[in-house]
């Protein structure tokens, strides 16, 4: 056992670390695990589910602007961005990694000897910056104490999801004329660099392991931590991603705490993600950006094979910026489908983006009242189609357009409590009880779209 491990388990075998002594509730958020009883959510240490959501954005980690999409002021504002989550009752972001050095800091010291392509010293990759390893945890900590867990984003593939102008090889580390060990990872030298994320050269795999084991042995003692693998990869790396699961697994089975670990998809790399032994995905479309595609217009149902935290940076996030309707919409489908809900967005003052912030928080605050360890997507037994049921017992039902809906009932005795939560505004609204035995149909109050939610008395 090396002796940062060594020191970490003394630590807490003295009591000296301790998620609960760390927890501002005074509860231990975790480690997290996959809830036994559902599957589709994870779990805190005593046992109670926890259903995640939260909006995450491109900074959260590191300064740097993306051509054509961020044009935040640097340096990002991380306590107003927490501020933000915790007013609309958020508890998940997503914590970004960029591997081009236009974004700071990055893992490794540009201390040279040489030059790189931008005229700044050569990156050491046998060493580590501390900044970057400080402010990753200096910033999961923060949100911790807002009781907010941080899914850490090891890598990122969408710079070479194809070959572009706007994301250059020659700002990766890995370019042979940008690191002191004269690394390449572009052996074919077509200018790609897509290698860098698969398993064909064994000196980056080594120095991303090193990267990773650096990155896990910084948090670990953490209890808000979840591990990402890598932002949309593309199929070429897939062995890759499920290698660096297993390689995160082992190096946690020597520490004090093991966290969940994810691996996300896009395109067609959801079977990829369900196969590859990680704890949690998100899920994607083939059909990504377009309005009528069922992730986006009517989400399938979580099948609890796996926790899914369904993300609309990987559906299409452009869709969802101006619409407020559309979104809150999404967010409301996606919750009574079984799926746990993040926005990918911008911080703006976009209606969507506020409309989908509210929702989020709304669904967080449902869930906190409701026994998710029960509750499963039912979409046949509403006639709306969309429902989490306990059966006989709980009932979230989602009116997208307001107006009647059948609840099927009959396999339910007893008597239910009926509440009705308008989406737009205003606080929850009672109704009469309904008897179960039968297919009842009720109507929401007022127009608009509406939550109905039913409890037996």
């Amino acid at each position: 056992m090396n002796p940062t491990r060594w020191i970490l388990l003394a630590l807490v075998s003295t009591g000296f670390l301790s998620p609960a002594l760390r927890s501002e509730s005074g509860r231990p958020m975790g480690p997290l695990r996959v809830c036994l009883a559902n599957p589709r959510y994870f779990a805190d240490p005593s046992g109670n589910p926890v259903y995640l959501t939260g909006s995450h954005t491109w900074q959260s980690l590191q300064d740097g602007i993306l051509p054509g999409f961020t044009k935040v002021a640097q340096p990002f504002d991380y306590v107003g961005y927490l501020n933000l989550l915790q007013t609309n009752h958020h508890n998940f972001i997503r914590l970004w990694r960029w591997e081009l050095f236009n974004h700071v800091p990055q893992p490794w010291p540009r201390s040279g000897p040489g030059s790189a392509l931008d005229g700044r010293p050569r990156f050491n990759l046998r060493a580590f910056d501390s900044s970057y390893f400080d402010r990753l945890r200096s910033r999961v900590i923060a949100a911790r104490d807002r009781g907010i867990y941080v899914s850490i984003m090891l890598f990122e593939d969408w710079i070479f999801m194809n070959k572009r102008a706007d994301h250059p090889l020659e700002q990766h580390p890995f370019h042979k004329s940008n690191n002191t060990s004269d690394l390449d990872g572009d052996p074919n030298g077509d200018g790609w660099g897509i290698e860098i994320h698969t398993l064909q050269i064994p000196e980056v795999l080594e120095i991303q392991k090193a990267y990773a084991r650096k990155v896990v042995e910084t948090v670990n003692d953490l209890d808000n931590v979840l591990f990402e693998i890598c932002n949309e990869g593309g199929q070429h790396t897939r062995d890759w991603q499920h290698a660096m699961v297993r390689f995160i697994k082992s190096v946690e089975a020597d520490l004090p705490w093991q966290h969940p670990v994810g691996m996300t998809s896009v395109g067609d790399m959801n079977e990829a993600c369900l196969k590859s032994g990680a704890h949690w995905t998100s899920l994607a479309t083939t059909g990504w950006d377009q309005p009528k595609d069922p992730w986006t217009s009517d989400p399938p149902p979580a099948l609890g094979q796996m926790v899914c935290l369904l993300d609309t940076d990987h559906i299409g996030w452009k869709i969802f910026v101006r619409d407020a309707g559309f979104t809150r919409a999404w967010v409301w489908k996606s919750f009574t489908r079984g799926h746990n809900t993040l926005l990918m967005e911008n911080l703006s003052d976009d209606e969507g983006w506020k409309a989908g912030r509210a929702a989020m928080g709304q669904t967080r605050r449902l869930a906190q009242r409701m026994n998710m360890a029960a509750l499963v997507p039912r979409p046949d037994l509403a006639s709306s189609g969309y429902c989490l049921a306990n059966p006989g017992q709980e009932y979230v039902v989602y009116l997208p357009s307001g107006g009647d809906v059948t609840v099927d009932l009959e396999s339910a005795a007893g008597t239910f409590k009926v509440e009705w939560i308008p989406l737009a505004q205003g606080a929850p609204l009672n109704a009469a009880a309904i008897a179960g035995g039968a297919k009842r149909t009720v109507s929401a109050p007022i127009p608009g779209d509406f939550v109905l939610v039913l409890r037996r008395l």
